[in-house]
């Protein structure tokens, strides 16, 4: 059963951040919430990896404080299914009874910070700004690659070659007779690609091919 203390609001908006909690210790987890509700974040707790697994994400902007030894799953176990499983929120690792190589094996994994218990409440909070800007930055990019995507999706399978092969450094002429078309095929179609992709310049294009996967950066 989900542990769920309530969720506290410095504003209305679902898009406000908001930081997830997750610790068997109920005291810690009272803790930081009043620390959280202190400065205005928005927060939401669970007492164990499996209660968060069973909950719905937030769509706002969010970051994982998360006790790193736990009964059952313990969080590094949980840091590495939402690896697995391609979750991107940033993580603050906290224990009582971390080693160096525990916090390395975190870090490598992506942690934005592991803090040992006790830890100042200044720090978590700063480790805390740290993860929501990052996980604002990576929605942000995410939406852009979003809105890639849908433009390229818009492109007709003509256009889609011959943006490769413009990218590719090909002269209109060239690509004309690779495609057994005319030249002037190729400027209209070229030109469409330009307007559909939004892009401006031909390095701007190069990079929303890159940036789409469709060639190694």
């Amino acid at each position: 059963m989900t542990d769920r203390s309530p969720t506290t609001q410095s504003g209305s908006g679902a898009e406000e951040p908001i930081v997830l909690v997750i610790d068997d210790d109920e005291s810690v987890r009272d803790a930081i919430g009043s620390l959280l509700h202190s400065v205005g974040l928005r927060f939401q707790t669970y007492n164990s990896a499996q209660s968060f697994l069973q909950a719905e994400l937030p769509t706002a902007p969010s970051c994982l404080v998360l006790d790193i030894r736990m009964p059952g799953q313990s969080g590094l176990d949980l840091q590495s299914e939402l690896v697995r499983e391609e979750v991107h929120i940033p993580i603050i690792f906290i224990t009582g009874h971390g080693d160096v190589p525990m916090a390395v094996k975190a870090l490598k994994a992506g942690a934005v910070d592991f803090l040992a218990k006790p830890f100042r409440d200044q720090d978590l909070l700063d480790a805390v700004t740290a993860a929501l800007d990052l996980a604002s930055r990576q929605r942000e990019d995410e939406k852009k690659l979003s809105d890639l995507r849908a433009c390229f999706d818009a492109l007709t399978e003509r256009e889609r070659q011959i943006m490769l092969r413009v990218t590719d450094g090909l002269m209109n002429k060239q690509i004309a007779h690779e495609l057994g078309v005319t030249e002037i095929t190729i400027k209209i179609h070229r030109s469409n690609v330009m307007r559909k992709m939004r892009a401006k310049t031909l390095p701007a294009l190069v990079r929303m091919v890159e940036a789409l996967g469709l060639r190694p950066g």
